[in-house]
């Protein structure tokens, strides 16, 4: 595959993104593989549950948590690499000028709003993690198996946003530079 065909295929962070960005786009790799990793341990739990009449307590909540910090991660993937909704029938009509000052304004809002729902998120990973009394315990969630993956989660989500403001900082910076 030649350069083109993998930006094109949005196998590579922006120019814009910077060196966070590509570490982004490598930390990619791992997330594809909670996808795999989920896809197989579906196909697990079915045989255990149809053929053995033996299913598991562990498969469903695993999938879950697989899938939902890849799904978070996605938002940043897409960020890095430039793969976000946009309106097109205006921004391409644009001068190129003019999509830099867009790009250098979306960016600074996506930035904010990043921020703005990562203090949102400290809220709700404050009650996830520590116990009215002050004790570090991770919300669990209250099923047979009672895996900690709903504290495990919000605290993801928190850092994925905290990453995201810092991507759209990074991304407002370059694109200002850019002449």
């Amino acid at each position: 595959m030649t350069d083109q065909e993998e930006k094109d295929a949005g196998q590579k962070a922006i120019p814009e993104a910077g060196l966070f960005g590509r570490i982004i786009v490598r930390l990619s790799t791992l997330f594809s593989l909670a996808i795999v990793s989920s896809a197989a341990i579906l196909i697990f739990e079915v045989a255990m549950r149809y053929l053995f009449n033996s299913p598991t307590i562990w498969a469903h909540e695993t999938v879950i948590f697989l899938t939902a910090t890849t799904f978070l991660f996605g938002g940043l993937y897409c960020a890095s690499t430039n793969k976000h909704i946009r309106v097109v029938l205006i921004y391409d009509a644009l001068s190129p000028e003019l999509r830099r000052v867009f790009n250098v304004a979306i960016s600074i809002a996506c930035a904010l709003a990043s921020a703005l729902f990562s203090w949102a998120g400290w809220l709700v990973v404050k009650r996830a993690i520590w116990t009215p009394s002050g004790d570090f315990r991770l919300e669990t969630s209250g099923s047979a198996w009672n895996p900690p993956t709903p504290g495990m989660l919000k605290l993801f989500l928190l850092g994925i946003l905290i990453l995201m403001c810092l991507q759209f900082a990074i991304l407002a910076v370059n694109y200002a530079k850019k002449k």
